[in-house]
């Protein structure tokens, strides 16, 4: 018998074997013969053993390390001393053992080997049909198909029942085409360069290496939906997308985390995320590391994803020896505890072993697992590139080698599994049905299959303005604002909090009056769980809030139990709230809320800044998914972005939530016709008063379409009286106003009008009240800017005939803020010009002296008022 075939469970008989078999000369991608490999961790003598010394009788050293290394030294290798659990190594040697030992039956080695050529036949087709397509093919990786095709298959009997899946560009058309069932007739009308959406869908389309399916797997042991999530090319950026759909799932589900039944739930249940990664990227994005820094903290855990690293050892120009520090792409892994198994690439049998035991790992302890898969790429980055301008030596040696699919069928065929007769048979068949089909494409129409499952009934949105009744009845707003600082009886509050923050808003909610910014939120959060909606706010701090206002959560002074009140505001409440207060991180963190936004649309999805320009560190997720999800894959999102921003004389960090950024993102129109609608990418406000705040959340989940929003959020509003509202603000019939006209001056006197949003107001109101021109100066509030407001800014004009002098004014620089905006929108849509009064053009955005700041100060105020 082969010594290799018997299991053998030595992999803790003592410490210095710890990492065998993980020597990079145990790693041989281009070596495909029986050559034995000297491994130095296996040599007994580097441990000062006597090669003759006996480990039990009848077993030498040298029995010893030969039988590990035909364990751990063959195509598949793992890696898992790094974690601490003993249960875990144990289980892993254990379960890796069995599984060198394993045989595949003949059919499933035959469907592999079909699988991988009619991919192989697919990419060659294309090679043919398109020579100048950049299709990002899987030649040298073709082994991966293998690594689906048992994913999908055994899924169900690890009771999953919803696979999420993030990948990049290699090897997608192939995945999508021939397991995921995506039409092959609507990828040639992509490849055409015809439309992709039919003419009442509003779109532009992505490159075909973004195209994504979602469908019904049904295999033998029952059936399972597999997700595939839309990318950008900005590579990993796609993870923590895919990760928030996850979690996302498994709410709407009601499953692991989000279950009713506590004691029997875990963490990961019904839901699998599966994220594939090139190992060039997954080495050198950041981004990688922040999706792993979540995979176990709480609101953003998924019980374990299965990771596939699809190894070519080069990335787009820059082999393994320059492209990283690490001795394998995958030792990220090791910082977090997770397994690794190393698969070679010309084994694609080997492949699906190693998917059996990351299903099997990921069942038993809810951890990621990693499978590295050591392959090449035939071509270069794309089938255009020609890799021998920096890859000569390795691109000689993949040019003399037969394909992995070949090579995998000879084997098939002289073990008598197969012939070469089928062979061809199967494939002709599959070339004459993409000739068929290509020939079909100028007579197809597009299809297009968004706004389904949860997001059925919806929409897009209209090109005109609507307007949403987003009021509450009063006694309910009274209800949930006293039930949003009420705490058990045994609780152990904080005492401070007992008299500013709980005694504060239950006198507010009596009185009717002084509603703060806090208090306001909590009314809209409260009305929405109650009408159906599930409500997620994510950040650093957001639980008690950066500044100390918020506190949605109580902690007991004793115990440190959490509290969330509003999870309590009737029994038997069906709809929650979940604070995430999450790590420090943005760009992950704002993926992972993206993906959790588009899931399902009855969700109010809530990402806070801790300071607005800390979205600098996400602005990848910024533009290649909030600004442009919809247009490119159809994919809505209501996310919420809330960015605090003012000037206090703070200094150039955290004053400016730079709104001009997502000005230049959204594609509002700054010509009369068409004036802007709906249909915006972005709506971006700059809200003055609780109330408006109240309805612009409200109004995220009421209509029948999402779209994103970015609020210039307060920092010096927060608390103060002027931005504090009347429950009547939020009553039946009131709604989030895009203009604040000025009610206090006498229209037919007013000669200058002073536009200006958000906390500025307070600073140029309070300069015209000492100056005793509240008669003849309104000041006008723009808290809308995208949909940039034409109609209500023509309809405030006409109240005010004898103004004859315009101004803009605004806090921030003259190159920033809202004026590059709003100056061409006011000439060209609304038909006024305005001045402008504000501070100049900065490279900073903001002074750090205080001095400096009052002068400014000063300086913008008699701009305005001479």
């Amino acid at each position: 018998m082969d010594s290799r075939r018997v299991p053998t469970y030595f992999a803790f008989f003592s410490t210095p074997f710890a990492l065998f078999g993980l020597s990079q000369k145990a790693i041989r991608v281009w070596n495909n013969s029986q050559t034995i490999l000297i491994v130095p961790e296996l040599d007994p003598t580097a441990y000062g053993l006597s090669l003759s010394d006996d480990v039990k009788s009848g077993f030498s050293l040298n029995d010893l390390a030969e039988q590990l290394r035909l364990i751990y030294c063959g195509p598949m290798a793992v890696e898992f001393m790094h974690i601490n659990n003993w249960e875990e190594r144990q289980w892993l040697a254990q379960r890796f053992e069995s599984s060198v030992a394993e045989e595949l039956r003949q059919e499933e080695l035959l469907h592999i080997g079909k699988l991988m050529l009619r991919c192989e036949n697919f990419d060659r087709f294309l090679a043919l049909k398109f020579p100048t397509l950049k299709r990002y093919g899987a030649e040298g990786a073709e082994s991966m198909f293998g690594f689906f095709s048992e994913l999908f298959e055994t899924s169900p009997e690890h009771n999953i029942e919803q696979v999420v899946i993030g990948i990049a560009h290699r090897g997608r058309l192939n995945l999508l085409t021939q397991l995921m069932q995506f039409p092959v007739l609507q990828m040639f009308r992509k490849i055409k360069g015809k439309p992709e959406f039919p003419n009442d869908v509003s779109g532009s389309g992505d490159v075909l290496s973004h195209l994504v399916s979602s469908f019904d797997y049904k295999g033998k042991e029952g059936q399972v939906h597999v997700t595939m999530l839309p990318n950008p090319s900005h590579l990993e950026a796609v993870n923590p997308v895919a990760m928030g759909k996850a979690r996302a799932r498994a709410w709407s589900m009601k499953q692991g985390d989000y279950s009713a039944e506590e004691r029997s739930a875990r963490t990961g249940d019904s839901v699998l995320n599966v994220l594939i990664h090139g190992d060039g990227a997954f080495t050198g994005q950041g981004i990688v590391w922040e999706s792993l820094a979540l995979s176990r903290a709480p609101h953003f855990r998924l019980g374990g994803t299965v990771h596939l690293v699809t190894n070519n050892q080069v990335a787009f120009t820059a082999e393994s020896c320059i492209g990283r520090s690490t001795t394998h792409c995958t030792d990220i892994a090791k910082a977090f505890e997770y397994p690794v198994i190393h698969v070679n690439g010309d084994h694609p049998e080997e492949l699906v072993k190693a998917t059996r035991i990351a299903l099997a790992y990921r069942e038993k302890f809810r951890k990621d697992i990693f499978i590295n898969l050591v392959c090449f790429r035939r071509w270069g980055h794309n089938e255009l590139d020609d890799p021998t301008f920096t890859s000569p030596v390795m691109y000689k040696e993949i040019e003399s080698r037969e394909s992995v699919p070949r090579l995998f069928m000879d084997r098939l065929i002289s073990e008598g599994i197969t012939t070469e007769e089928d062979i061809k048979k199967d494939l002709d068949k599959q070339t004459e049905e993409l000739n068929v089909t290509l020939k079909s494409v100028d007579k197809s129409q597009p299809e297009v299959t968004h706004l389904q499952g949860n997001w059925k009934g919806f929409v897009q949105a209209p090109s005109s303005v609507e307007r949403w009744d987003t009021g509450v009845d009063v006694d309910l707003l009274r209800f949930v604002g006293a039930a949003s600082v009420h705490f058990p009886d045994n609780f152990d509050s904080h005492k401070h909090l007992q008299k500013t923050h709980i005694e504060a808003r239950l006198n507010k909610m009596k009185s009717g009056e002084n509603i703060d910014w806090a208090t306001a939120e909590a009314l809209a959060f409260g009305s929405v769980l109650l009408q159906g909606n599930d409500v997620r706010i994510s950040g650093q701090d957001v639980g008690r809030g950066t500044f100390c206002h918020r506190h949605a959560m109580f902690v007991d002074q004793s115990s440190d139990k959490i509290h969330i009140p509003l999870n309590h505001i009737i029994e038997g409440q069906k709809n929650y709230l979940e604070v995430a207060n999450n790590l420090l991180s943005e760009e992950a963190i704002l993926g992972f809320e993206w993906g959790f936004s588009s899931e399902n649309p009855r969700r109010l999805c809530i990402w806070e800044a801790q300071f607005g320009d800390f979205f600098n560190g996400a602005q990848i997720i910024i533009d290649t998914f909030i600004a442009s999800g919809e247009s490119k894959w159809l994919t809505q999102s209501g996310l919420t972005l809330l960015l605090p921003h003012g000037y206090d004389g703070a200094g150039p960090e955290h004053s400016s939530c730079r709104m001009e950024r997502f000005l230049q993102m959204c594609d509002s129109r700054e010509d009369q016709k068409p004036v802007d609608g709906e249909d915006v990418n972005i709506r971006i406000a700059n809200p003055t008063t609780s109330a408006q705040y109240f309805h612009l959340l409200r109004r995220q989940v009421l209509p029948n379409y999402r779209k994103p929003l970015v609020v210039v959020a307060p920092k010096i509003l927060l608390r103060h009286p002027k931005a504090a509202s009347s429950i009547v603000d939020f009553a039946p019939g009131t709604f989030f106003k895009n203009v604040i006209d000025d009610d206090a001056c006498v229209a037919d006197k007013v000669t200058k009008i002073v536009f200006t949003s958000g906390k500025h107001w307070t600073a140029v109101d309070k300069a015209r009240e000492e100056r005793n021109l509240r008669e003849t100066v309104a000041v006008v509030r723009l808290e809308s800017l995208c949909p940039f407001p034409v109609a209500d800014l023509q309809q405030v004009l006409k109240k005010y005939p004898k103004a004859k002098e315009f101004v803009w004014s605004q806090e921030e620089p003259r190159n920033a803020g809202a004026w590059p905006f709003v100056s061409r929108r006011f000439e060209n849509a609304v038909g006024i010009s305005l001045s402008y009064a504000g501070r100049p053009e900065l490279a900073w955005t903001a002074t750090a002296i205080g001095e400096h700041h009052a002068k400014e100060v000063e300086d913008v105020i008699r701009q305005i008022f001479p």
